[in-house]
Formats: structure tokens, sequence, C-alpha cells
């Protein structure tokens, strides 16, 4: 075979194993993606090469890393390693703060971890991520303010922070500027 059937016939394989893995319907697969249900019984036979717009709706629906489906397993190294360059960035340091996301994404929504770095005056606002969400700050350097509904605390360098994240929140930079790592449970 060569590298291309590889690829889809591995694809394949592994888009019914996930589907499968969480007791999906091709139905429910169809629902839940946008495409359809013949679509998605001919890749996982192997008899379709899907678009980039239908693998990411199915990685989506099914909740997988893209590369989960096409990766060789015989070129796994066992560490994942993600460049600064290609790490995900939200704001700029020019908007008061700056966040990079540091977890995969599929565990976006249950488990995530975000490095900040605030500009002096910088805040990030919130709000309430769901009903037993919690969030933990560790200040790695500067000093910063967290609020949580009605409680307000201030946090140095090498101190942790745990709070609810079911109400508004927000993390201000107190005296200049600040970086943190930022951790947020949605148990």
């Amino acid at each position: 075979m060569n590298s291309r059937q590889d690829i889809l016939t591995r694809m394949a394989v592994r888009l019914k194993e996930n589907r499968k893995a969480r007791n999906l319907s091709l139905d429910a697969l169809a629902e839940l993606s946008g495409v359809s249900r013949s679509m998605v019984s001919q890749i996982e036979r192997g008899e379709s090469s899907p678009t980039v717009s239908t693998l990411w709706n199915l990685t989506q629906a099914l909740k997988v890393d893209f590369a989960e489906l096409v990766e060789d397993p015989a070129q796994s190294r066992g560490i994942e390693i993600m460049s600064a360059a290609s790490t995900p960035t939200i704001g700029t340091l020019g908007e008061g703060c700056r966040i990079r996301i540091l977890n995969s994404p599929d565990q976006t929504g249950q488990h995530e971890v975000y490095e900040l770095e605030f500009q002096p005056d910088g805040l990030l606002e919130s709000a309430p991520h769901g009903p037993k969400a919690k969030e933990q700050l560790m200040v790695i350097s500067g000093v910063l303010e967290v609020i949580s509904g009605d409680n307000t605390a201030v946090v140095c360098a090498g101190d942790t922070a745990r709070y609810d994240a079911n109400c508004p929140h927000a993390i201000r930079s107190h005296e200049g500027r600040a970086t943190a790592f930022l951790i947020v449970e949605n148990s």
C-alpha cells in the first residue's frame, strides 16, 4: 500500500474506533457533526477520501485531535512537543493580558491549562464557567488580584489561589507586570 492509502485506512479504522468508544451510532455522529450518515459510513469503510472540512467536523464531534486519526503509531515518539510558535494564543500584551493555551484540544472544557502574561493594570474577566467549575492560579512573577464573586485576594509570586469559577470572576495585575499559570477544572 502507498502512504496515502495507509493514511486513509488508518483514518477509517480510528474514526470507527473513536465513534464506538463513545457509544455513538452512525446516526448520532452524523447529527453531532453535520456530516451525513452515508458519508460517515463511507469514510469508516475506507471508500471515501473526506475533505478537511468534513474531517474537522468529525473530530470536533468526537472530541479528538485530527492527528490522532492519521498519525502513524510507528512514528509516535511518546513525547509530544508543541513549539512556542504553534502554541495557540489569545489576546496580545497590548490589550493587557496574553493567554497561551497549553492543554491538548481534547481536554478543552474539562481540564484546561493556560499561561497568563499581564501588563501593568492588565485584566482578565470571565463569566461563570459551569456549576462546579474551579480555578487554580499559580503566580510565577509579580502580584495578581483575584476576584471570585464577592471575594477578593492578592496573590504573590510563588503563591497559588484556588477559587470558584462558577460565578463572575477576574484576575488583575496588581503591581506592574505579572505571569501565572491557570488551571480550569469543569467537573
